[in-house]
């Protein structure tokens, strides 16, 4: 007999077994498919089907059958990103790649408000700083978001939200998990990565708490393959403070503290043998958050003040100071359910140490509007005027409309997205140790996308075309940082499933076609799939199997200074979760690469073969 025939019997069998016990669940997949609702294309908590954005939202729920995970692992697996890096040893330099673009494109917002290293080569924000267990949700929006997230804002927007006080007056939770951290060829099942996180938090009265600390260790796998793999060991060690105070009935403040420290050894890359290096680096963070809301609007306040340090012991050693100050002030007003507008003024100063103390300043008025209209027409427009005290000022916008057709029980939405953006040089580029080049020019970008989403209560599936053109785009060249002349062009198409097959089971899948014109596009795959298979076994026990698929793409040899051709590779993880005691214990066990593919991410360096995790997670 067929097997594909028994295979889909056996699925139809379980779905109609499982659906008397698991008939709950039916009304939060009608939330999550048709009422779910999304934040970051316009800052409203808008319905999916009134947003022109095809927005990715990654739950709390889904971060908790992810525990164990990096962040960089967890993005990864979405649609038009690859971050590689994610599936080497720990302490790897992670590269950010959003629909063909490079890390300087790629945005990072942690609790509303910009996060960037000022005294890195393209500002990027490190994600190695930032543990999982620490998050509450992940919004990712493609596309140029400038309009509302200024500078850098152009290929994705990844807006973090961090873990809120519970409502009890104290609560606990402690997550803790072990694994083993083993090559595909040395398969020795030595436990030797370890992480652990413990929350308290809570509400008494108007006043409410959180404080966390999270650290994590590997070791077991050298940086790059040699002959020896001498170990190179990853400890990351993070303390969070959270204080918030409902002052009346419509003013609500949060302040809030972070101390990260990271420590990664790694080995010498031209040439390619061990060395004992070793990379530091501290996060010390403060911010404060307000609303005051008033009918029909809210005036919003996000402010935080970062100071970065990091030193390089190697042949080449060196010390990087930076920080930056971040000032979002922003009024929210809707008229009559239909225009959700947005004013607001946008503050930043960056500042790093080189040879003399360097620092610029962005100050950025901008306005967004969005109208929702009762026949089906949405429209999000806006503009950002850029000022820069190096540059002076541009103008950028983005035009936004959609359309949404109800049917029963279901909707269709055409959509479509002109945007500009302007990407400034860094204080490194401009000023830094290596290639300096203060005659640089911005880069600007011009993002077309056009798209289909298709709703139901159990079946979201959605397509969308997109076209970038990079002008002056900023590389590093013979004689150091320079702008190239002309064009570069990064095209593709997204498609995503999500699909509730019945009330036990649900497939998620993605994929991604991507080409890049102007340059080598090195480690961007030009075909890339994600699928998962989620398995509701009970109301207490559930599996998921993911199945990922990296295509075509090429790297430089730095040794030779050649592109060589990387082959594809596929990998399949494991993951079956366990509530042990209701709302109170949960483990969990997670099987990486279960089929031990040896593959190649960047040439040179290690990547992970089968390795499994154990881990738990206690609420008190």
């Amino acid at each position: 007999m067929n097997k594909n025939f028994i295979g889909l019997c056996a699925i139809a069998l379980a779905c109609t077994d499982v659906v008397a016990q698991e008939q709950q669940q039916t009304d939060a997949t009608r939330i999550q498919h048709l009422d779910e609702v999304v934040v970051s294309d316009s800052r409203f908590k808008l319905k999916r089907e009134n947003s022109g954005k095809t927005v990715i939202k990654i739950t709390a729920l889904e971060l908790e059958k992810n525990q164990g995970k990096t962040i960089a692992e967890i993005i990864n697996a979405t649609t038009g990103i690859e971050i590689v890096g994610s599936r080497g040893r720990q302490g790897t330099i992670y590269g950010v790649y959003a629909r063909g673009g490079r890390g300087k494109q790629v945005l990072v917002v942690i609790d509303g408000v910009r996060v960037s290293d000022p005294s890195s080569s393209s500002q990027e924000y490190d994600l190695r700083l930032l543990p999982t267990a620490t998050i509450e949700s992940i919004e990712i929006i493609k596309g140029a978001a400038s309009t509302l997230y200024g500078t850098n804002a152009a290929t994705a927007v990844i807006n973090i939200t961090t873990k809120k006080a519970a409502e009890e007056k104290i609560a606990v939770n402690i997550q803790s998990s072990l694994g083993t951290n083993q090559t595909a060829t040395n398969q020795n099942y030595n436990i030797s990565d370890f992480s652990n996180s413990v929350q308290l938090n809570g509400t008494v009265g108007k006043f409410n708490y959180l404080a966390s600390f999270t650290n994590n260790y590997a070791n077991g796998l050298s940086a790059i393959v040699t002959p020896t793999n001498i170990e190179d060991d990853f400890s990351n060690f993070s303390t969070n403070v959270k204080l918030g105070y409902q002052f009346t009935d419509v003013l609500k403040v949060t302040v809030y503290g972070n101390h990260t420290k990271l420590r990664t050894q790694f080995d010498e890359s031209f040439g390619l043998f061990d060395a004992p290096y070793q990379f530091l680096s501290e996060q010390k963070r403060a911010g404060l958050s307000s609303i005051y809301a008033y009918k029909n609007g809210s005036v919003n306040i996000n402010a935080a003040l970062t100071d970065y340090t990091s030193e390089s012991q190697s042949a080449f050693p060196n010390t990087f100071e930076g920080k930056n100050l971040v000032l979002d002030v922003y009024n929210k007003y809707t008229f009559n359910d239909a225009f959700h507008t947005i004013l607001g003024l946008n503050y930043i100063k960056d500042e790093s140490a080189f040879d003399v103390a360097r620092d610029f300043t962005i100050t950025d008025p901008y306005a967004n509007m969005v109208y929702v209209s009762p026949f089906g027409l949405n429209l999000n427009i806006g503009g950002r005027l850029n000022s820069h005290s190096e540059y002076g000022s541009h103008f950028v916008y983005n035009v936004n409309p959609s359309f949404t057709h109800k049917l029963d029980g279901a909707y269709v939405k055409l959509l479509g997205s002109y945007a500009t953006s302007y990407i400034t040089p860094s204080l490194s580029q401009l000023f830094g140790f290596f290639g300096a080049n203060a005659d640089l020019k911005p880069e600007e970008n011009k993002t077309i996308e056009g798209g289909l989403e298709y709703a139901t209560e159990g079946l979201r599936l959605s397509a969308l075309y997109f076209n970038r053109d990079e002008n002056q785009p900023i590389v590093y060249g013979a004689n150091g940082y320079e702008n190239t002349d002309g064009f570069i062009e990064a095209k593709g198409v997204e498609v995503e499933l999500d699909w509730d097959l019945c009330e036990a089971l649900r497939i998620t899948s993605n994929y991604t076609f991507t080409e890049r014109k102007g340059d080598n596009a090195i480690r961007i795959p030009k075909h890339k799939v994600n699928a998962s298979f989620g398995y509701e076994f009970s109301s207490k026990t559930n599996a998921s199997l993911t199945y990922s698929y990296t295509g075509d793409r090429s790297d430089t040899d730095f040794n030779t200074f050649t592109d060589v051709a990387l082959d594809p590779f596929s990998l399949v993880d494991l993951y079956i979760g366990h509530e042990l005691i209701s709302n109170k214990l949960n483990v969990f066990l997670s099987a990486n690469n279960l089929l031990n593919t040896e593959f190649t991410e960047i040439i040179g360096f290690t990547t992970k073969g089968r390795n499994i995790r154990v881990g738990l997670s206690l609420s008190l």
